[in-house]
């Protein structure tokens, strides 16, 4: 160990942090460039996208307001530079690559940004670089999209070049867990790569966990994120479950939260959404499709997520038909379309599914949004209702409600339908 830290001093001394690429400026590459810059290194953000890069310059972005006070300072420096060049990466000392890890149609990995960005740090690598791998991906992405190619022309990883991967832990709209105060996880290839990568991802948060490989931390947010679905599937069962017994699910979920160890909280909602939690699961499942290895549990709690949006429409029939009403011509209004509360992303809302799937069924719907003007359903696109007249919807779901906006106007809507389970439980319970 002696020799591998006199190793890793003697390389740092060689090779100074004091510039980071970001590849991919969009949700977790621009904190990341934010928090970099904050913490003294210059940063250059790349992104294919100029629109993007405008919008960034503009400050017309989703952030929370410390990281908003940041950009407003950085745009106006030096060493906080934004390009649709890739091949300005050459000239940082470190890269991190922050690009978007999606699904298909057909619930399967698209790898091509991912691949992109990849090739084009592989194409501009210098001697001296620390490649850090940031998203989401299969067990082995470090290794066969940077280690193999890397070596492949002719750098020996761990001296000439240092690949690690950190997984992002930023949940967009949270204040409360920022970056800085989140812990890491960390696998380098070799322990200089470990230590190498280290140092950058301590400018972000002094909290890093190591791991033995890149392996290992890829596969720790794959933990991480099927944990979370297979609980948020297991919390919708069991609302189900608690209204078929007339019990309020959030009462027995608070009420078995007093238990000081051996329960986790986790609540009943609409469905998920976002970048994570509907994705990183089927990455799991994609790669163990290749062996021929199973995943029950995981496969089932998927196949319950995606059922979800379906269940939340069926509860409005229900209450439609206790109230000797149907869904043909019924107005409709979905109170939230953004995946969470306090963002402006409606990246795989299950809202979008709702307002498709309420449609389908003959009701006439709306949406009121207030961080979202438009969004696109199948058939075209909805506008949200500026000022929605509960009076003028038969029934309201609440899918998201956004902090800070007034939703006193529900109490003139005739039906309520509380999606999210803790809406102003007092005056809304259904």
């Amino acid at each position: 160990m002696t020799s591998t830290v006199a190793e890793f001093e003697t390389i740092a001394e060689r090779n100074e942090l004091t510039s980071v690429a970001v590849i991919g400026m969009g949700y977790v590459g621009l904190p990341t460039a934010l928090g970099l810059h904050a913490g003294g290194v210059g940063v250059i953000g790349i992104d294919l996208s100029q629109n993007r890069l405008d919008s960034i310059r503009s400050g017309e972005v989703d952030l929370i307001e410390a990281d908003h006070r940041r950009l407003e300072k950085a745009v106006h420096q030096e060493d906080f530079q934004l390009t649709t060049d890739s091949a300005r990466m050459a000239e940082a000392d470190a890269v991190l690559v922050c690009v978007p890890t999606g699904l298909d149609e057909y619930l399967m990995p698209d790898l091509g940004p991912l691949e992109a960005a990849c090739a084009a740090l592989v194409a501009n690598a210098r001697r001296g670089q620390t490649f850090i791998l940031t998203s989401t991906s299969y067990v082995g992405t470090s290794n066969r999209l940077l280690v193999k190619p890397l070596v492949a022309k002719g750098f020996t990883i761990g001296r000439d070049l240092f690949v690690a991967s950190s997984p992002e832990r930023i949940d967009p709209g949270n204040v409360t867990h920022t970056q800085a105060e989140t812990p890491r996880v960390l696998g380098g290839v070799t322990p200089v790569c470990t230590a190498m990568a280290q140092r950058v991802i301590n400018v972000l948060t002094p909290s890093v966990h190591c791991v033995s490989s890149p392996e290992a931390a890829e596969m720790t947010k794959l933990y991480e994120n099927t944990f979370r679905a297979v609980n948020i599937a297991l919390a919708n069962e069991f609302a189900e479950i608690s209204d078929g017994f007339s019990i309020d699910p959030i009462e027995v979920i608070d009420a078995a939260a007093s238990k000081p160890y051996g329960f986790m909280a986790f609540h009943p909602g609409p469905g998920v959404g976002g970048h994570c939690i509907p994705c990183d699961p089927h990455y799991l499942l994609w790669q163990l499709r290749a062996t021929q290895s199973n995943a029950p549990l995981v496969t089932q709690a998927m196949h319950a997520i995606a059922e979800r949006p379906k269940q939340v429409v069926d509860r409005v029939l229900n209450t439609l038909s206790r109230e000797g009403k149907g869904m043909a011509g019924t107005r409709v209004l979905v109170v939230g379309v953004t995946y969470k509360p306090g963002v402006q992303d409606v990246r795989s809302s299950s809202a979008l599914d709702i307002l498709d799937l309420l449609a389908a069924k003959g009701a006439k719907v709306g949406y009121y949004d207030p961080l979202v003007p438009n969004v696109r359903v199948t058939g075209g696109s909805l506008d949200t209702v500026p000022e929605p007249d509960g009076q003028d919807w038969d029934v309201a779901l609440i899918h998201t409600a956004q902090p800070g906006h007034d939703y006193e106007w529900l109490a003139d809507c005739p039906t309520v339908i509380d999606a999210t389970y803790r809406f102003d439980r007092a005056l809304f319970a259904n």
